[in-house]
């Protein structure tokens, strides 16, 4: 088993062979006032590639990506250290606007979270707000295109002014994929976005993640190590905070490098 003093030590694990990952972090740390949550972490995620997130409950893992758009903003107290680059631009520092940010750097969360309108208002509401467009015809265009990339656009062509709360948990989470690349994000951060659906939904989602990675940087959060097996083309393993191991994801299924990582795969805790 690894010991403390090597896992305090594991600081670089994350870094590619690559001049200019889509995102990269060095040496994150996350605090909640006086409890520190994030240890250390850098990794970097590539353009058009599938990083999953794998760990026990509690290790940071979602944590960790809400710190890649600054959602934990939101929360008092929260402090971010390090460094988060997005094409080379530091997130948390010099004029980087927030709502600018998020619109490059798009959000799925677990439960599926359909705002209180119409399919079509769900998905041309960021484009709105924006100003990405000059015309109906244009937004027209958009929410189709956006819905389309989403594999929904056959099952709601004929409902659009319908509302979004209707259609069903896997039909809403692809809504909310939908709705987040409608503004053209560059990363799409997914924190356990199967985790509410059924096994055929499920399904879907995968299949979807897989094609949105031909036009996006994906990170996501999965607490199921067959989802990051399947889609996953790297996966990275965090313990109480800290980035234990990222390698290619068969690596990690088959030959980790690190006692715990083989432990957590392995069943034998977690």
């Amino acid at each position: 088993m690894i010991s403390e003093e090597e896992l305090l030590n594991l600081k670089t694990v994350g870094i590619i062979e690559s001049d200019k990952p889509k995102m990269r972090t060095r040496n994150v740390n996350v605090f909640y006032g006086d409890k520190q949550a994030i240890h250390d972490v850098s990794i970097d995620i590539g353009k058009n590639e599938i990083v999953a997130m794998i760990g026990p409950s509690g290790c940071g893992k979602s944590t960790f990506l809400r710190s890649l758009n600054r959602m934990n903003e939101s929360i008092d107290g929260c402090r971010v250290t390090g460094d988060i680059l997005l094409d080379g631009d530091d997130i948390y520092r010099g004029s980087m606007d927030v709502v600018e940010l998020r619109a490059r750097v798009g959000m799925v969360f677990q439960k599926p979270n359909p705002f209180p309108k119409s399919i079509y208002d769900n998905v041309a509401y960021g484009p709105r707000i924006h100003g990405l467009f000059d015309s109906k015809d244009e937004l027209d265009g958009m929410v189709e295109q956006s819905l389309r990339r989403a594999s929904l656009w056959e099952e709601v062509k004929d409902r659009l002014h319908g509302p979004g709360t209707g259609l069903s948990g896997g039909q809403q989470q692809r809504l909310c994929i939908a709705r987040a690349i409608a503004v053209s994000p560059e990363v799409i951060l997914m924190d356990e976005p199967c985790s509410a659906l059924d096994p055929i939904a499920t399904a879907r989602i995968e299949e979807l993640i897989e094609e949105l990675s031909e036009n996006y940087a994906i990170a996501m959060v999965t607490h199921s190590m067959q989802q990051a097996a399947r889609v996953s083309h790297r996966t990275a393993y965090f313990h109480l905070g800290k980035l234990v191991e990222v390698n290619e994801t068969k690596q990690v299924f088959t030959l980790p490098e690190h006692n715990l990582t083989e432990a957590y795969i392995t069943g034998r805790f977690g």
